[in-house]
């Protein structure tokens, strides 16, 4: 995935895209 983009900017996407999965299931399994 976080190859796509290459360098630190493709990791640093790669982490958010990790954190608002995590978010977005999180929320998903409160409601």
């Amino acid at each position: 995935m976080s190859g796509a983009y290459g360098g630190a900017w493709g990791n640093s996407v790669g982490t958010i895209l990790v954190l608002f999965i995590l978010l977005v299931i999180i929320l998903s399994a409160w409601v």
